[in-house]
């Protein structure tokens, strides 16, 4: 969300760029993400560990996904799987609803720009962010939202990899 912001601080008012986006606010974007992700991280760290678990269960991927975990449970796991699915859909349409604000009022910003090339540029520069916004959220809820009765391990895996590794791996190219 905070790179949303950015684009649409530097399209839409880039002559107040620096005077908007200074440091200050910058280490504000982040200290928030990062307080509302070991909130979130403490809160299903918290529900896990009321759980019970058999001692000989092997997870079938390469790192522990909250939601493999708790189907693996031997106790009550009706809380878990609401607090889970509730939070998912919290943390993800608060951020999304964002950049979608931002990106709309960007289109609105593009569409006011008179020259062609003006607008292909701004454009080009928006989509590269707006892709991997799309493969990170595609991904990150499927694996979250995914039923028990339709889980496969392989496509699970490959999907935590595209959200775990992949978009953050690609977010230097796009932020040059």
């Amino acid at each position: 969300q905070a790179l949303a912001y950015d684009r649409y601080v530097a399209i839409c008012h880039p002559l107040h760029y620096m005077s908007i986006m200074n440091p200050g606010l910058c280490g504000l974007l982040v200290l928030i993400s990062w307080i509302m992700m070991a909130m979130y991280s403490l809160l299903h760290t918290l529900m896990v560990s009321r759980l019970s678990f058999c001692p000989d269960l092997e997870i079938p991927h390469f790192f522990c996904e909250l939601n493999q975990m708790v189907q693996l449970a031997s106790s009550d796991t009706f809380l878990n799987n609401l607090v889970m699915y509730f939070a998912a859909l919290l943390m993800s349409i608060g951020p999304f609803a964002g950049i979608l604000y931002s990106y709309l009022k960007i289109f609105a910003c593009i569409h006011r720009i008179s020259s062609a090339q003006g607008k292909y540029k701004t454009f080009s520069t928006c989509v590269s962010h707006l892709s991997i916004v799309i493969l990170f959220y595609c991904t990150g809820l499927s694996v979250y939202l995914r039923s028990a009765a339709t889980h496969s391990s392989h496509s699970s895996a490959t999907a935590s990899v595209m959200y775990t590794v992949i978009t953050p791996m690609l977010n230097p190219f796009i932020c040059s």
